[in-house]
């Protein structure tokens, strides 16, 4: 793929992906699929709440929908060692027989059967994400995977927003049960329409000389021998590991910045949320334009911006900071997504997938434990500043060029790269 004259990068537009039958089918699966998981994972939480009175109770809900983050390396190789389409298929139907246990709970005895259910339907999320990646990656041309990320997750931040409403309503109405059910029937249909999906999937021999482990590990390997993903990650893992730092002190932002009560946070999530599929749409506008590297650094800064606005006790200041938050991680994010698809051989799309969500999560919740531990020592203003300092400094790897080829212009995005193509 070429560039052209003016250095811009030669990709599709959202309507050109949407033109394609088969991405229309994908993206349809992915809506009933992200819907049904939309609609659970908060309304668990409230229902937990409503059974044990507990607010601890409720909160290991979502601890144990991440725990299934440290099995991500597994869950990548197993997304390339088996053809993917038929793999989502099942693994669609395995989370709607796993959710149809949460209809055996009545009181806080069965606590257990919740927990259990969210730990393995959680896996469901994961095995889902890593095939996907590939799947995008055989059904698409290079040029369409940017807004095809793009309008996907304009569809998650989406449902993000309205889903756990829906969910939080049927709770209240008509009980759990139905919660339940809805999910397990978007499940099933997202099965069925995946089951009509037609492709030619790219098969990977695993290395018979690998070891499991060595197998396992290899997305890592990969992603640390390339030298603009390696970069490109380096900065994601910097940037999103200190947003972690938001997750407590934005509660001191509404609460003493603001002045007003914790719920207040829904609103600025909210908002933030319907900028992030503005972002959503956008993204291959402006990686079009501006290329990935640049759309990349330019999204942290955004960010680092947005950030910075929670130290301050300005509605529209902060209402503003969270519009950019949710503009330029999205951009961010699926410019690294693109780029990760396209220089990522076929058969090692599940397991750079898996690597890339551990070395953005861990140091994310490592960044709120900290946080959490300094709070009640340091004013959260302070921790704000560091959390933006943090942001622009993770812009540096991609401005440092490599000594062979450009600063990072992507092969199969741009202009060909001089530097070698990694050994995968």
């Amino acid at each position: 793929m070429s560039a052209g004259r003016d250095g811009t990068n030669d990709v599709g537009t959202n309507r050109e992906v949407l033109k394609v039958p088969a991405f229309r089918r994908l993206a349809l699966g992915w809506v009933l699929s992200n819907f049904g998981d939309s609609v659970l994972f908060l309304t668990a939480a409230i229902w937990v709440k409503q059974l044990t009175g507990s607010d601890a109770a409720a909160g290991m809900v979502f601890a144990a929908l991440g725990l299934p983050a440290l099995l991500a390396p597994f869950i990548g190789r197993l997304a390339d060692r088996y053809r993917r389409r038929p793999l989502v298929i099942i693994n669609n139907i395995c989370a709607a027989v796993v959710v149809l246990a949460l209809l055996l709970v009545r009181d806080v005895q069965g606590l257990w059967i919740v927990y259990t259910v969210i730990v393995v339907y959680a896996n469901t999320a994961y095995i889902t994400a890593a095939a996907q990646s590939g799947l995008l990656r055989d059904l698409l041309p290079d040029r369409l995977l940017a807004p095809a990320n793009g309008i996907l997750s304009s569809i998650d931040q989406g449902l993000r927003i309205a889903s756990p409403l829906l969910g939080a309503g049927m709770l209240a109405l008509w009980g759990m049960d139905s919660v339940v059910l809805l999910t397990v029937a978007c499940f099933l249909t997202a099965a069925a329409v995946l089951a009509t999906l037609k492709l030619k999937e790219s098969m990977h021999e695993m290395d018979p000389e690998e070891s499991f482990w060595q197998s396992t590990t290899a997305g890592f390997r990969f992603l640390a021998t390339h030298p603009l993903l390696r970069r490109a990650l380096l900065t994601l893992g910097i940037a999103i590991g200190a947003t972690g730092i938001l997750n407590v002190t934005i509660f001191a932002t509404v609460e003493q910045g603001l002045g007003r009560p914790p719920e207040f946070l829904s609103v600025l999530l909210g908002f933030q949320g319907v900028m992030a599929v503005a972002g959503g749409i956008t993204a291959s506008m402006v990686i079009r334009r501006f290329g990935i590297p640049v759309t990349i650094a330019a999204g942290v800064l955004l960010l680092a911006a947005g950030l910075l606005t929670t130290a301050l006790s300005s509605l529209a200041l902060i209402v503003g900071g969270a519009a950019l938050t949710g503009v330029s991680v999205s951009w961010v994010a699926i410019a690294f997504i693109t780029l990760r698809q396209t220089e990522t051989p076929p058969g090692m799309q599940g397991r750079t997938s898996a690597a890339t969500q551990v070395i953005m999560n861990v140091p994310q919740v490592g960044a709120s434990m900290i946080a959490a531990a300094l709070i009640g020592l340091v004013d959260y203003r302070a921790m704000i500043f560091a959390m933006g300092a943090l942001c622009v400094l993770a812009v540096l790897p991609l401005a440092v060029r490599s000594r062979r080829g450009t600063a990072g212009t992507p092969r199969n995005m741009a202009a060909p790269s001089k530097e070698p193509a990694p050994n995968g």
